[in-house]
């Protein structure tokens, strides 16, 4: 059997499980499986297959219809053009967080600041801000000790190290230490009650750590603007990702320390994004 063969036998085997994109998915495991590029598949269809090759894949295709996440099975996910290591111990980075991630960078263009990420996960939002701006300095936190490692590893990887630090703090227990000039989070925002109506990749693989924001999913939200007026410097700006529903209740809980807060849509038009700066 050549690439060819065993890539059409993939695309076949994804589509009568029920997978929604087999063409694409297909081509993905066959240039993990292979370490090939796009261009190097075409280049390559007539490459003879090893045994072993074809049970590897055959392995990954099973775990996919399984409803495991692609992304967790390549280990990868690009996110602000950057590739991001990801393991079931974090969320995946999505792309309606880069409202967040360009908002910042929009507004910092030419500035030197300081940055607190809390619940960071992959690192992706302070790293893609770091990357972008070469005169950020950026801190991420998480409860997760795993997290905090994959973090690391997209540093790194990154090349970001020398103005990127990550560590563990379990925020609704301890102050982080530092000061801050912004604080950029994605918490944990969905309901308890509505974790377990999501779809199959969310609900059965990625961590509820990352998810559960308690019973009307402002647990985290409340802490975080509790404890900013303490962790920022004087007009200190603190910017939330939001669910789409969340346009109208994460707002009033920043009123009583910021000021010129705004609710930012994406690219869908879902609220997404709550910005406030500190009074």
């Amino acid at each position: 059997m050549v690439i060819k063969e065993l890539l059409q036998n993939t695309i076949k085997f994804l589509r009568e499980n029920g997978n929604e994109n087999p063409i694409f998915e297909a081509h993905q495991l066959v240039r993990h499986v292979f370490g090939l590029s796009a261009t190097e598949l075409v280049l390559m269809h007539s490459r003879t297959v090893k045994a072993e090759q074809a049970d590897t894949l055959l392995t990954l295709a099973k775990r996919r219809i399984t409803g495991e996440p692609l992304q967790y099975i390549l280990g990868t996910q690009e996110f602000m053009s950057l590739e991001f290591n990801v393991t079931p111990d974090v969320l995946i980075p999505r792309a309606d967080t880069e409202t967040l991630v360009q908002y910042v960078i929009d507004n910092t263009k030419n500035k030197g600041f300081s940055l607190l990420d809390i619940g960071t996960g992959t690192g992706c939002i302070p790293l893609s801000i770091a990357a972008y701006n070469k005169r950020a300095y950026v801190r991420g936190i998480d409860i997760s000790k795993k997290a905090v490692e994959i973090a690391e590893q997209n540093c790194k990887k990154l090349g970001l190290c020398e103005r990127a630090d990550f560590e563990v703090s379990d925020i609704l227990k301890e102050l982080p230490r530092g000061k801050y000039d912004i604080i950029t989070s994605n918490p944990p925002y969905i309901e308890s009650d509505v974790i377990k109506t999501l779809q199959t990749d969310v609900k059965d693989f990625e961590p509820h750590l990352a998810l559960d924001g308690g019973s009307d999913g402002l647990t985290f939200y409340r802490r975080i603007c509790e404890i900013a007026p303490t962790l920022l410097n004087k007009n200190g700006m603190l910017i939330f990702e939001i669910g789409y529903n969340q346009g109208d209740t994460v707002p009033p809980l920043m009123q009583s320390s910021f000021t010129g807060i705004e609710v930012i849509k994406d690219l869908c038009g879902n609220d997404r994004v709550v910005v406030g700066f500190l009074k």
